[in-house]
């Protein structure tokens, strides 16, 4: 342990964790194994590890949820401003440390968006209740939706709300589990900057639990790592994300350009030992920032740059004839460079025609979330529906999975009329995964919450699938665990488990990626190029962009409740004004790309480490080094 921790209350602390234990009931291997952990007033800190490792039940320790709500065994003291929190009550350590929960809508609990953020205060008694609700709410963006009812809001409209309704009691510490796990990548920018300057501007403590190391090199100085329930130490984030081994053995993912770097600096002491790593010493590059100014330098070291302003890597590529089709959007398409082009269609399984979708407002008003929505999605397609919050992702997944009816237009699944069928005959072929996983669960134990379906529709092998399901997203030690006390990673993978194990014709993602790690990721990925023999057709809503430009071979972009553009997903990031509009953020290698003057962008550490080596050397890429991961 690196901070260490000292034998009296330490003032200029935020909070110690002084060799805590903690184990759930009904588990018998403790969530916490004698963790200690400092944090210093005015820190952003980040915490890490795989899923399930402990840092939502560490978090918990600050505000006296553990002990004083979640019973279990406890042992080992917790410091809060250098007063012991024993004795404490949860509502008055509320007062010091806010929380925003992994879980946020349980957070929720008034009718309207003024409502929830005035709850907190009002509740404490403070006359400026109302002031201090709006001052959250303009902080988080949410003013124009302050008389807005909570039902009517997107997940990442809600998940900005919880945060609205921490601050109003300007608490010195504030914890965040899993900031951006359901925001577009526009709105996760916002969330931290509002982090930011609650950080730098008014001195506040801040805590985030983040598996988006990007985030956490652009916004964090420190970064605490978690295996097993132990703290295994806590670096500055320069040093912390550096630490590929550690990383990497516990599934996370470091920052695309410090991947990048270290694999470029392998290629080249493999290829030729005079083209060493003069910047080994300094570490890795975290940020696409100081990324570009490592490759610069690199580059003009072993002259790779030379030509004009941009490098010698930079290729004249002419864009395809156009692959992208803009829908409604025509002059704007032209204007980006972005020509229309009839897409090659296989056999049709889910087509929309003129499909629209509205639902009537408490206020007696009718509210279209979906506008005349006109898709055809074929047999073997991987799709990537992206937008921003609210673009109405979500909406469209569940008119394909019968959940909602269409207002006006049609909706065909293997040539079934969504408006006649049936929610349960559908369900047979299509299975939806929701984004809030534990809407999914029933049992009260995982192993069941897999079977249920199974058993229900009486299939041959369900016990062999549910064994399958169980290893395939490593379950088996959470088998009789009751899903809703899992961690939010762990919930994730419950949930996928429950839809592959029916090996539907057609499989619905809502956010699979939200909350996991790199590992259980991985396995995600792979579970879907296992089941491709079985479901035809996958539909995937994101805000993930690795995920995105890594799995998908067709990116449909939905904007305002319409389809904004569709075609791949180079084509879609090669277009700023569309990523801008939609929501939308380039992964760390295509900025990467597009700073140092590659054309086309880069899709991934490795394909942009190979590019870079084939540039400073001339050679061709070494096959097994620069080769993108295949899934």
């Amino acid at each position: 342990m690196h901070n260490g921790f000292q034998a009296k209350a330490d003032t200029a602390l935020a909070a110690e964790i002084r060799g805590v234990s903690f184990t759930y009931p009904g588990s018998e291997q403790p969530v916490l194994n004698e963790a200690s952990l400092t944090i210093e007033k005015g820190s952003f800190t980040a915490i890490i590890g795989g899923n399930g490792c402990g840092k939502s039940t560490l978090c918990k320790l600050f505000n006296g949820l553990i002990p004083h709500y979640y019973s279990g065994d406890f042992a080992g003291e917790v410091v809060i401003n250098g007063v012991s929190a024993q004795g404490k009550s949860v509502a008055a350590l509320s007062r010091m440390v806010g929380y925003v929960y992994q879980d946020f809508d349980n957070q929720l609990v008034r009718p309207t968006v003024l409502d929830e953020a005035c709850f907190a205060p009002l509740n404490y008694g403070l006359a400026d209740y109302r002031e201090r609700a709006q001052r959250a709410l303009d902080l988080c963006g949410l003013a124009p939706l302050q008389h807005r009812y909570i039902w009517e809001l997107s997940g990442g409209q809600k998940h900005l709300l919880a945060l609205a309704g921490a601050l109003p009691l300007e608490p010195d510490l504030l914890i965040v589990d899993e900031p951006v796990s359901q925001l577009d990548p526009s709105h996760a920018r916002q969330v931290y900057e509002v982090l930011r300057q609650l950080n730098r501007d008014h001195g506040k403590t801040i805590i985030v639990i983040e598996h988006h190391t990007e985030f956490i090199a652009d916004y964090c100085g420190d970064v605490c790592l978690m295996e097993q329930g132990r703290v295994l130490w806590k670096l500055p984030a320069g040093e912390a994300l550096n630490r590929r081994h550690d990383l990497e053995r516990l599934g996370i993912q470091p920052p695309e350009v410090t991947q990048a770097a270290a694999r470029l600096r392998a290629m080249l002491e493999e290829g030729d030992a005079a083209h060493t790593h003069t910047h080994a010493d300094a570490g890795y590059p975290i940020t696409t920032g100081d990324a570009v100014k490592y490759f610069t330098g690199l580059l003009r070291e072993h002259g790779g740059a030379g030509r004009d302003s941009k490098f010698a890597i930079q290729e004249a590529v002419s864009k395809p004839a156009g692959t992208i089709k803009a829908h409604g959007l025509a002059e704007q398409s032209k204007a980006d460079g972005l020509p229309e082009q009839p897409q090659t269609v296989a056999q049709t399984i889910i087509r929309f025609n003129q499909t629209s979708l509205s639902y009537r407002t408490i206020r007696k008003t009718e509210h279209t979330v979906l506008h005349g929505i006109d898709l055809a999605i074929a047999e073997g397609e991987r799709i990537a529906l992206v937008g921003n919050n609210g673009a109405g992702k979500s909406s469209l997944l569940k008119l394909i999975a019968g959940i909602a009816k269409p207002s006006a237009g049609a909706v065909a699944v293997l040539g079934q009329d969504t408006r006649s069928t049936p929610i349960e005959q559908l369900s047979r072929q299509v299975a939806f995964v929701f984004q809030n996983p534990e809407d999914m669960f029933i049992e009260d134990n995982v192993r069941k919450e897999i079977a249920y379906c199974l058993k229900r529709r009486k299939y041959p092998d369900a016990d062999t699938r549910v064994v399958h399901m169980l290893r395939s997203f490593r379950l088996e030690e959470l088998q009789d665990r009751d899903a809703r006390l899992l961690s939010g990673g762990q919930q994730r993978r419950v949930s996928l488990a429950i839809g592959a194990a029916v090996r539907p014709a057609v499989m619905l993602l809502d956010e699979p990626t939200a909350n996991l790690d790199l590992a259980t990721r991985e396995e995600l990925l792979s579970t879907l190029a296992e089941l491709e023999q079985h479901v035809r057709t996958v539909i995937i809503a994101t805000h993930d962009m690795q995920l995105v430009s890594r799995w998908a071979t067709r990116v449909i972009v939905m904007h305002e409740g319409a389809v904004l553009a569709d075609g791949t997903a180079a084509d879609i990031f090669a277009s700023p004004d569309l990523i801008r509009r939609a929501g939308l953020a380039l992964t760390q290698s295509m900025e990467l790309s597009d700073a140092l003057g590659l054309r086309p962008a880069c899709s991934s550490p490795a394909e942009l480490a190979g590019r870079l080596y084939q540039s400073i050397t001339g050679k061709e890429t070494l096959a097994h080094a620069a080769r993108p991961q295949l899934v």
